[in-house]
């Protein structure tokens, strides 16, 4: 098996891989809505901030979903991928998350990162400007070469899925 290096300016510091990702913002948007950042040291994931046109609100109904900007674009390096995952904050007291979770970032995208927000509350809910919705988080892609074979191996396991390995 082979395995594609991550890119050149990496640098391991504090057990953490480093990876250096260019954003821009778009144009009209706020720029004192804060960039992408961790809330802790031992943070995976960098907090993304809505950044609504004219600092307004966007109502999400119960059930409903809805594409909320960032304002941001990214360069995301070759080797690596970002993932869009839901705060377990909004999840757990409004029932909010997202409708693709975990929503990917391929590294030649270019364009606009938006979030997409799905209400399973009972609730409607209020997306405010510069409100935390969703967390980044920038991870190693692996690629596979894919091939056909007449057979795979055996496991222990085997084709047992959908529970197979117990209650609970």
């Amino acid at each position: 098996m082979s395995t594609t290096r991550l890119p050149q300016d990496n640098e391991e510091t504090g057990g953490a891989l480093r990876v250096t990702l260019r954003i821009m913002r778009e144009p009209g948007t706020d720029a004192d809505v804060p960039l992408p950042d961790y809330a802790t040291a031992g943070a995976a994931g960098a907090d993304l901030r809505a950044n609504l046109p004219d600092r307004g609100a966007i109502l999400l109904p119960a059930g409903g979903r809805v594409l909320v900007p960032t304002g941001l674009r990214l360069a995301i390096p070759d080797g690596c991928e970002v993932q869009i995952r839901p705060r377990s904050g909004l999840a757990l007291k409004h029932g909010v998350g997202l409708a693709n979770a975990p929503g990917t970032i391929d590294s030649d995208y270019r364009g606009p990162l938006g979030v997409i927000l799905m209400n399973m509350g009972a609730q409607d809910f209020t997306v405010t400007h510069g409100m935390r919705i969703a967390q980044m988080v920038v991870a190693p892609v692996l690629r596979a070469d894919f091939r056909l074979v007449q057979a795979l191996d055996d496991t222990a396991r085997g084709d047992g899925g959908f529970g197979s390995t117990g209650s609970g």
